[in-house]
């Protein structure tokens, strides 16, 4: 009944998260003319975790984000955001038939993996739309870090989740959603970096 109450609370939140990757994140196109914005965010993405995933996860939106860190900063979030949205779903699905036919210990790890990423939808979101409503000198400063802790409290919510599996027997449930959780968490990871770097920036120019 919880894991039913949790998918209704999501549903409800899918219009609003819509309209936020819509208005951080163009459609993709080529760019065959934009080579400059395609090496400036192979250049940003070197000082991420995973600056290959970086690299291929944001470089076909090079026409928004320009030459700006800001814009690339946020689409980066969008990207985390949309990630970690389908792997609740993902999970969401599996929770539901954990419900009747799983091990005790399996659905209860999916139960919590749900409730950790979807505390982690809510933080990433939140950082989104902040930083779609930016402002200079101190309030710049204060937004930016209510950014960086929500991505950062984000991080950890997505580890928790596999954190939860430890004493789960192995498995294709537990192999897949710790290697899906897994890679939700480096497109966070690389959210939050690029965000540390336009922060490192701006408040130091």
């Amino acid at each position: 009944m919880k894991t039913h109450t949790a998918l209704f609370r999501l549903s409800l939140l899918s219009t609003a998260t819509a309209f936020l990757l819509a208005a951080a994140i163009a459609t993709p196109t080529t760019y065959s003319d934009n080579s400059k914005a395609v090496e400036f965010i192979r250049t940003r993405c070197k000082a991420t975790l995973y600056p290959e995933l970086c690299y291929t996860s944001l470089s076909v939106y090079a026409n928004t984000t320009q030459q700006s860190l800001a814009h690339l900063a946020r689409v980066a979030v969008a990207i985390s955001l949309a990630t970690a949205r389908n792997m609740t779903s993902y999970v969401a699905k599996l929770s539901r038939h954990a419900e009747y036919s799983a091990a005790p210990l399996t659905a209860a790890a999916l139960h919590d993996c749900f409730s950790t990423f979807s505390d982690a939808i809510d933080q990433i979101r939140c950082s989104l739309r902040q930083m779609g409503k930016m402002k200079t000198g101190e309030s710049f400063r204060f937004q930016m870090s209510n950014v960086q802790t929500w991505l950062s409290a984000a991080l950890t919510n997505e580890e928790t989740c596999t954190d939860g599996f430890e004493d789960v027997a192995d498995g294709v449930v537990k192999s897949e959603v710790c290697d899906r959780a897994g890679n939700v968490k480096k497109f966070t990871s690389n959210a939050l970096a690029l965000v540390n770097s336009y922060v490192n920036e701006e408040t130091n120019s």
